[in-house]
């Protein structure tokens, strides 16, 4: 962000705290100091109020980037983002792009109770006009922000809370991350491993038990959930022939239903098992710390799915 607010004078930040505090995670320390508060913007308590603004101001030409605290409090601009962000480029016959960038908190694991934990991203892949990102790696944190800026379309980027302490030495002028492509974080023969976001360090923790048994998992980051990257997945599923994916959302109508649908459609006669699933319990995300685990994918359950789909 501190690149891009330097390099383009169009590129601004709002949200709730990401001024004087620096962003509820940290991530806006020091910009509003560095470049002055028309650029480093406090937003009121209003997730409706600013999300719309920052359409309007997308459309006006800027290019502002978006920071919703956790992804269910998006739920309250989500009238913006579905009826008039997602829509306007459709309904003026072409005339009204909306460039804008939406950066989020997702995900559960840190004891913040229901009003802070879910895993929505399904709803909004689920929404045509936007790109919906989900980072699971520094580097990808590092380098979708510019081609997401880039993008004409709206770009909504979903961090995982837990992976904000993740450290790393990305190359600071690397190129863009591709954000059309699915990335094999793993190759391997015996089964795919598909997931996104922060349940990748679970599924490679759980490739790497495997292996120790003998069984070759391939993983493979989604990192764009809109669009999906058919290709790299149903590529994966061909050369394993066994598929499991792990999704921090609820089961029913998620990501991981949508996954599984598309390798039935694509490459039923390549399975050698049914499609495995790992996801969240079907409740609001507990506080207790043993009940949040409980509700959550787990290594011990990816293990599980895998050996019932290798028997």
């Amino acid at each position: 962000m501190r690149e891009a607010l330097a390099a383009d004078d169009r590129v601004f930040l709002m949200g709730e705290d990401v001024g004087r505090y620096g962003g509820a995670f940290g991530v806006s320390l020091g910009l509003l100091d560095e470049f002055g508060p028309d650029r480093v913007r406090d937003t009121p308590l209003s997730e409706s109020a600013f999300v719309g603004a920052g359409i309007g101001a997308a459309i006006a030409g800027m290019r502002p980037i978006v920071e919703i605290m956790t992804v269910n409090f998006s739920l309250l601009a989500l009238d913006q983002i579905l009826n008039n962000a997602a829509t306007l480029l459709h309904m003026s016959g072409g005339q009204v792009a909306v460039p804008l960038v939406i950066r989020m908190t997702t995900g559960a694991g840190r004891q913040l109770a229901a009003q802070h934990s879910h895993s929505l991203e399904g709803w909004y892949a689920h929404i045509p006009g936007i790109r919906v990102l989900a980072p699971a790696t520094v580097a990808d944190a590092r380098h979708m922000l510019a081609p997401a800026l880039a993008d004409p379309d709206p770009v909504v980027i979903f961090e995982h809370g837990s992976l904000y302490n993740a450290s790393g030495s990305p190359e600071p002028d690397g190129a863009p991350a591709d954000l059309d492509s699915a990335a094999v974080r793993r190759s391997g023969t015996a089964v795919s491993l598909i997931t996104y976001g922060g349940s990748l360090g679970k599924v490679l923790e759980a490739a790497e038990r495997l292996a120790a048994d003998g069984i070759d998992a391939e993983v493979v980051d989604l990192r764009t959930l809109r669009p999906l990257d058919d290709d790299t997945v149903i590529g994966s599923v061909r050369r394993t022939h066994r598929a499991v994916v792990a999704d921090e959302g609820w089961r029913t109508g998620g990501i991981s239903a949508e996954i599984a649908a598309r390798i039935a459609e694509q490459a039923f006669y390549d399975l050698d098992a049914p499609v495995e699933r790992v996801c969240a319990a079907e409740v609001p995300v507990p506080y207790a710390h043993q009940l949040e685990e409980a509700a959550l994918p787990q290594v011990a359950g990816i293990l599980a799915a895998v050996r019932r789909a290798v028997g």
